[in-house]
C-alpha cells in the first residue's frame, strides 16, 4: 500500500479512484465494511482504491483536554487498512487552518482537483469540514458538480447497537476485552518496547516482560490472557499479563504492563513486541502477603494454560 503523508501538497496521486474519508480509529467492523466496500467496488470497475484519514485526531488539535485516547497507533491503523486491500492511504495533517476549511473547498481541492475521484463511500454519520457541516447529502450534491458519485455504507450492529470507536474505548476502559474484540473483529493489541523492570518477577519465579507501550489506551487495570508477538522470533507466544500499580508491593506506583510468557526464557530487552488481549481473568487487587500474591499468580498462569488448552481442543475457539 502506498502511503501519502500530505496529499494536499502532493501532485503525484492516483486519479479516478474509488475512495472513502474518515478517522478510522481502531479500524473496527464498521470501518472494515466501508473499506471492504471501497476495495470491492474499485476492483469491480477497474479503478484504484484509496482512503483518506487525518493525523493527529482532530480533537487533539481543537480541544486537547477533551481528545479521546486513540485505540491504535498510526502504524497499526496503516497495517489494518493495508490488510483490507486498499491501494493508497492519504494521511492529511490536521491543523487549525484545516479545521476552518469549508467542506466545499476541501472536496474541490482534494477529491476533484488532485484525485479526480469517481466514487466516494462513507459511513452513515459521516461529517467533515468547518463545523462538521459536510455530511453525506452535501457530499452527494458536490459530487454531482465535481464528477463523482457519493453514497453511505450501512452501519454494523453488535449487541444491538452500531459499532463505534467510542463504544470500543468505553469497553477497554472497563476491561471488557470480549466486547471490544467483538467490535474490532480481532484481538485488541498494544505495541511497544521491552523495558528493564525491577526483576521482582525473577525473584519469585515468574519472570516478566515489561512493556513500554506506544498506544494511548491500555485496557483497564487487571489480569489478562494474552499472546505476545516477539518480532525477532517471528511468532506469537501464549502469555498472561498484568496491568496495574502493584498495590501489594507499593503504596503509590506508576502503572506497569507486565507479561509472563509461558515456557519462555530468552532475554528480549529492547525488542519491539506486540501484545494481544484475549480474555480478562480478574481485577488487580492487593494481597495480604507476597506468598498470597505468588499463589494467585500461579493460579492465573494455570487459568491461562487452561484457556489455551481449550483453544487447541477439537471444537475450540482457535
Amino acid at each position: 500500500m502506498q502511503v501519502v503523508r500530505d496529499p494536499l501538497r502532493t501532485t503525484d496521486l492516483p486519479r479516478g479512484g474509488v475512495g472513502t474519508i474518515g478517522n478510522f480509529d481502531g479500524v473496527h467492523l464498521g470501518h472494515r465494511k466501508i473499506l471492504e466496500s471501497v476495495v470491492a467496488r474499485a476492483r469491480a470497475v477497474g479503478r484504484p482504491s484509496f482512503a483518506i484519514t487525518f493525523e493527529p485526531h482532530p480533537m487533539a488539535v481543537l480541544r486537547p483536554d477533551q481528545a479521546p485516547r486513540r485505540i491504535q497507533t498510526l502504524r497499526q491503523k496503516e497495517e489494518a487498512i493495508e490488510a483490507i486491500g486498499v491501494e493508497t492511504l492519504l494521511v492529511v495533517p490536521f491543523t487549525r487552518d484545516l479545521s476552518l476549511m469549508e467542506p466545499e473547498d476541501f472536496v474541490r481541492a482534494l477529491l476533484r482537483d488532485r484525485l479526480g475521484a469517481s466514487e466516494i463511500l462513507v459511513g452513515a454519520h459521516f461529517a467533515f469540514g468547518r463545523g462538521k457541516r459536510g455530511d453525506i447529502a452535501l457530499l452527494a450534491r458536490l459530487g454531482a458538480e465535481c464528477g463523482f458519485a457519493a453514497s453511505a455504507v450501512e452501519e454494523v450492529v453488535v449487541d444491538g447497537a452500531p459499532v463505534s470507536s467510542t463504544r470500543i474505548r468505553r469497553a477497554l476502559e472497563r476491561g471488557a476485552i470480549g466486547e471490544s474484540n467483538a467490535m474490532l473483529g480481532r484481538e485488541y493489541e498494544l505495541d511497544g518496547l521491552v523495558a528493564r523492570g525491577d526483576r521482582l518477577g525473577h525473584q519469585i519465579g515468574v519472570p516478566t516482560i515489561n512493556l513500554e507501550p506506544e498506544n494511548e489506551l491500555p485496557p483497564a487495570d487487571g489480569v489478562y490472557v494474552t499472546e505476545i508477538e516477539i518480532r525477532s522470533f517471528g511468532r506469537r507466544f501464549p502469555s498472561v499479563s498484568n496491568i496495574g500499580r502493584r498495590p501489594t508491593l507499593y503504596e503509590d506506583f506508576a502503572t506497569t504492563i507486565e507479561t509472563f510468557v509461558l515456557d519462555f526464557s530468552a532475554d528480549v530487552y529492547g525488542e519491539r513486541v506486540r501484545l494481544f488481549f484475549l480474555e480478562r481473568l480478574r481485577e488487580e487487587r492487593k494481597f495480604p502477603s507476597m506468598m498470597d500474591l505468588k499463589a494467585q499468580i500461579q493460579n492465573d498462569v494455570a487459568a491461562t494454560r487452561e484457556y489455551f488448552g481449550r483453544r487447541k481442543a477439537p471444537g475450540g475457539a482457535s
